[in-house]
């Protein structure tokens, strides 16, 4: 639902006028879902977490903004355990106090307890994965102490060790597979398995957008593949979702790895990508879809402009393109997109204010719209747009 309110701002003579989503209704699903696994773990509940988390995963139920609510639940309940010991990691006096493998032990145990049940198992998993990123910190390997090496090491082999069995049990859950690519970022010699590893989760959840965004990205050279295998992978998904996605796909995979890289940009095919940009939104006319790749088109694509003469005039064929997105498909704004859009998406963004994060992501698209807009604008005409689509009217 669009707030009544509309977004207002007066540049020039004209006003611009938009509704704005109801921001309160679309984080609280997700924050209420983490919540949710959190409370169930608190009380012990699992079976009952567990039984939630299967059937969210079959039925491929997803938050507004695409993450599976199995993943959510799952998060909520290792929240406590991998929060006190990024808490601890953080702070030297309180490491020194602190039992980092107080929390895991006791999920280990709920593991045992329940030993054929993979969904628990997975929470343990990732878990595991969660303490090793929080020992590797942001330090590169020669700055990394060695405990804190080992540390990390040893929780991601633990992970690895846990997930074939989940996989074993419930071979076509999204979830578990999903987990299993997120662990490839910690194995050395991931790079001969990550593209099939991330087709396998796509092809069991080929609605889901994040998955193809996170193959492409883990397909650059700074992480498991070359230039090449990006696009060949991409023409691939494109290929094996062309029934969900038309040309999508390639777009998808391509998606955040050109905004990260400006060679993946130069080289990129931007016919196809755009021809893919037209097919998603005929498949998912939605508005939450139409901000995402407006605000990525206006924003986004921009970062790290002038570095490189061929991906610049990519990045500008791909700006474009929101021309066309906003005059004809926008109806409404949801700040908090607009707000992640300039951070390209980063989901590792530590956000402390929601509200002051949603506010700086509706200043960026009504900066982004105004100046779409600006010649309407300065001849007096108010821009407002409906859910039928755009008026121009003059006072």
């Amino acid at each position: 639902m669009a707030d009544s309110a509309p977004a207002s701002v007066l540049p020039d003579h004209g006003r611009l006028n938009i509704p704005l989503a109801d921001i309160q209704a679309q984080d609280d699903i997700g924050r209420n879902c983490i919540e949710q696994g959190r409370y169930l773990a608190r009380q012990d509940r699992w079976a009952e977490l567990s039984d939630l988390m299967r059937t969210a995963d079959e039925s491929r139920e997803t938050a507004p903004d695409g993450m599976p609510i199995a993943e959510l639940l799952a998060f909520g309940a290792r929240a406590d355990v991998v929060l006190a010991a990024e808490h601890a990691l953080s702070d030297a006096m309180a490491l020194s106090e602190f039992d980092v493998l107080s929390g895991i032990s006791e999920l280990e145990d709920e593991m045992r307890a329940y030993a054929e049940d993979p969904m628990i198992a997975l929470v343990v998993a990732l878990a595991h994965i969660d303490l090793a990123w929080a020992w590797r910190g942001t330090s590169n390997d020669a700055t990394l102490p060695a405990l804190h090496q080992s540390r990390c090491a040893a929780h991601f082999d633990r992970a690895a060790a846990i997930l074939p069995k989940c996989r074993a049990a419930a071979a076509s859950s999204p979830i578990i597979a999903s987990a299993c690519c997120a662990l490839l970022a910690g194995q050395r010699k991931a790079h001969t398995r990550v593209a099939g590893e991330y087709e396998r989760l796509i092809e069991l959840d080929p609605l889901n957008q994040r998955h193809m965004r996170a193959l492409g990205t883990h397909l650059l050279p700074r992480w498991f593949g070359t230039y090449d295998e990006l696009e060949v992978h991409a023409l691939r998904i494109a290929a094996r979702t062309q029934q969900t996605w038309g040309a999508g796909g390639y777009t998808w995979v391509q998606f955040d790895a050109i905004a990260l890289d400006a060679e993946a940009c130069a080289q990129l095919d931007v016919d196809y990508f755009l021809e893919g940009m037209h097919d998603i939104l005929h498949r998912r006319p939605d508005q939450q879809t139409v901000n995402m790749l407006s605000a990525y088109c206006a924003t986004t694509i921009q970062k790290g402009t002038g570095q490189n003469e061929k991906a610049d005039a990519v990045r500008n064929q791909i700006h474009d393109a929101a021309h066309w997105l906003i005059r004809d498909h926008l109806t409404e704004l949801h700040p908090l997109i607009w707000a992640h859009a300039a951070n390209g998406f980063n989901n590792s963004v530590r956000i402390s204010s929601p509200e002051r994060f949603a506010a700086r992501g509706q200043r960026d698209a009504l900066r982004a719209i105004g100046d779409l807009f600006r010649d309407e604008l300065r001849s007096g005409l108010d821009v407002t747009f409906t859910p039928t689509g755009l008026r121009l009217s003059g006072h």
